[in-house]
This record gives C-alpha cells, structure tokens and sequence, in this order.
C-alpha cells in the first residue's frame, strides 16, 4: 500500500491503535514516524486515564483508553513512577514530582524525559544543607506579595511536594517552545519556567489561584472567587490584565477555565466530594466498591458558566448538549461528543482534585472518579473494579505520539 494512503489511515487512529500499527512491519513503521514527525496524527486524541497499582513494580504506569475501554502497561524512566506525584498532564506530557520534591516532564507514549528547573528555584523554597554540604530538608516561607501568613516550615525532601504543589501544566507557547505553569501554596500562588530557563519566575501579587489555560498567546488563570487574569509572558516583563475583576461566594470547591470548541471560555464549580471507605473486613484491602462508599455532599451539581468577558458577566449553562467536559488535577477539557464517539454526550469526565496525597491515605478517603451525567446528576465508574493506586489519583491526558525534539524542530 502506498505510504501516502497509510498516513491518510494513521491519521484517523487514536494513539493506542497508532503505536501498535506503527510495529507492524518497516513500511508501516516508516508512515507512523512521518505521521509524528509532521504532527498529522488526530489531536486531540480520545483522553485517557493514566495511573499507578500497588502491584505492579516501581516502573510501571498503566493507560486505560476510554475509547477502546481497555489498558495498557507502560515503562518509563527514572526515577520510579510509583514514587513519584502526579501533578498535572498536558497536551501528551505528565508534570511529577519525585521524591526530592523534584519535577520532571514525562511523555508516556515517547518515554522521553526533561527535568525542570530545581524547586529550590521558586521564590518560596530554600535549601537546608548538611555538614557535607548536601541538600538535606528545604525551608518553605509562607508569604505573598503583601504579607507573611505565617512562620516558615521545614520539610524533608519528599513533604515538601504534599504540601507546596497543586498543579502544573505544560503549554507550547510556540514552534520551539513552552512554558510550564505551576499553582502552589501558600495560597495558590502562580510561578513559571519557559523552555530552557534554569530557574522558576514567580507572578505575584495574585493568589487563590485554581486552574488556567493558554489561549492567543496568553496564559487566563481563574481564582477561587472567579477571578479572571490574563498573563502574557512572551517578553521579558511580564504584563497583566483582569479581565473578570468577580468575588463570588463559595465553599468548598474546585474552579476550572476552560476552552470549549467555538473558542468561548467557559467557567466551571465543582463541590469538594468527601468519600470515605466502609471498613474493610480482616483479610480484605480497602479497595471497595461504590455501593460500599458513604457520600458526604450535598449533591453531584456542577456549575458550568459562559465567561464573556467584554461585560465581565457569567452566563450559566444548564446542559452540555454535544459536548464533555474533563476536569481534574489536569488540562481542562471541553471536547465535541460527535468527534469522540466513544465519550458520553452531556457528560462530565471527573478525576480526583483533593490536593494532598498523604492526607487522602491517612483520612482514608476514596477518590472521586467517576463520569457525571448531568440531566440525571448520576455519577457512573469509569472502570470497576478500580486498578489504581488508593492514594495516588489517575490523571485524564491526551496522549501524544510526537517527540519533543520533533515539536521543536517542525
């Protein structure tokens, strides 16, 4: 078959199928590098769930594809996945923290890996050394652009990352470049580090940060309160403009921005959903089903609003109609049902967004995964039995079959 004719087939195929299709024979194998090579494959791709088991070994991460409702097994690079936090995803890439607090960016699908500037980089960490003058703990000041909030802590190497990180998200800027966008305490404050920078800058004097996307060139950060700012960082100074000056009421929620298909931003609250786990009985882990669950929340309701910012007013939308949304400790997506035949129309694709990993293990509380429909505001499984790790939520990503160095270079 004509390698023409191959690359028109590979670009209909969602990565998973593209992977395989590209082992079959060298014919097949060259279409599938030049699909990638040249960015012509489907994107976005069908999400798909990325997670870590208690067992399988240290290396190891596992893809469920919401498409083909099946998984794979993956290994990736040092340093150990399982050991590692996952602290975002975007277009293709994990954001992890090791266990020195340290970030990577992960490909799953490539295995490449790129090391981000040192934590000791951001405005609010600091080394501790040794007598041998190695890093040994890290000292975490607790202020913003207007005060200090409290006395400065210091963590091992392995605590600062429960409870300095939120999120972080990779965005491509431009052919050649990206910058990686990380919310953390106190406060939700925002820092950042383009490609190639050896250190994080940081964006005071906002705070309350929960989520944000990278639209036109800009960077539109939401805050709790539904606060709305636009970041551009193409130049040297960094300039700032508010384009939703709101302070709601809330309690306790989650917010997320989001681009839906027509390029209207949408405004999305989520309530924070307690689980906690029925007693396992002697002999039996604490790996249960849903119907053993206790939910402490007042209802499944996600409010969903149309951002326009030009009158600096929200406009609530009461159904999806032919689009999804996917929200969680990830890129936030709003996609078409129609394209993605495989997802559920009117549906909104949860994963877990509580912010400590280790408060999750000790209060024992169950991650809320799961597909919300919202005519019914049933919440269904994405898989049962779950496969995943109790502590470590799976993260919703788009998978991406094109190297870096080749997204750089195009």
């Amino acid at each position: 078959m004509p390698q023409e004719i191959l690359m028109d087939i590979f670009a209909l195929l969602d990565t998973p199928d593209l992977v395989r299709a590209g082992s079959v024979c060298c014919s097949w194998n060259s279409a599938y590098t030049s699909i990638c090579s040249f960015g012509q494959y489907k994107w976005p791709q069908t999400p798909c769930l990325i997670y870590t088991s208690e067992s399988a070994s240290d290396n190891v991460a596992f893809i469920y594809s919401l498409e083909e409702k099946r998984t794979y097994k993956l290994t990736l690079p040092e340093p150990p996945i399982h050991r590692r936090y996952l602290i975002g995803s975007s277009n293709g890439w994990l954001v992890t923290a090791d266990e020195r607090s340290e970030m990577h960016l992960v490909n799953p699908i490539t295995s490449e890996q790129i090391s981000l500037p040192s934590v000791i980089t951001i405005e609010h960490v600091s080394p501790i050394l040794d007598e041998n003058g190695a890093i040994c703990k890290y000292r975490y000041s607790r202020h913003t652009a207007d005060s200090v909030v409290g006395p400065p802590s210091t963590y091992s190497l392995s605590t600062l990352r429960d409870r300095f990180f939120h999120k972080a998200l990779l965005f491509f800027t431009s052919v050649g470049s990206y910058i990686v966008v990380l919310i953390h305490n106190p406060f939700g404050q925002l820092s950042f580090a383009r490609s190639g920078d050896e250190k994080w800058t940081w964006l005071p004097p906002h705070s309350h940060f929960e989520d944000c996307i990278y639209k036109d060139g800009l960077l539109y950060a939401v805050t709790l309160l539904g606060q709305i700012i636009t970041f551009d960082l193409s130049g040297t100074v960094v300039t700032t403009k508010i384009i939703m000056d709101r302070k709601d009421t809330y309690g306790a929620e989650r917010v997320y921005i989001v681009e839906d298909p027509f390029g209207d931003l949408l405004l999305v609250r989520r309530p924070e959903v307690s689980i906690k786990e029925a007693p396992a009985e002697q002999g039996h882990e604490h790996n249960v089903c849903a119907s053993q669950a206790t939910y402490e929340s007042r209802s499944w309701r996600i409010a969903i609003y149309k951002v326009c910012a030009a009158s600096g007013k929200l406009a609530q939308i009461n159904d999806l109609d032919d689009h999804v949304l996917f929200l969680g400790h990830s890129q936030s997506l709003c996609l078409s049902a129609e394209e993605y035949t495989q997802v559920k129309p009117n549906h909104v694709y949860l994963t877990d967004d509580f912010k400590s990993v280790s408060l999750k293990c000790r209060l024992r509380r169950r991650l809320v995964i799961g597909m919300l429909n919202l005519e019914t505001k049933i919440m269904d499984e994405f898989v049962s039995p779950r496969p995943w790790s109790n502590c470590m939520a799976p993260l919703l990503m788009i998978l991406n079959p094109r190297k870096m160095d080749l997204a750089f270079h195009s």
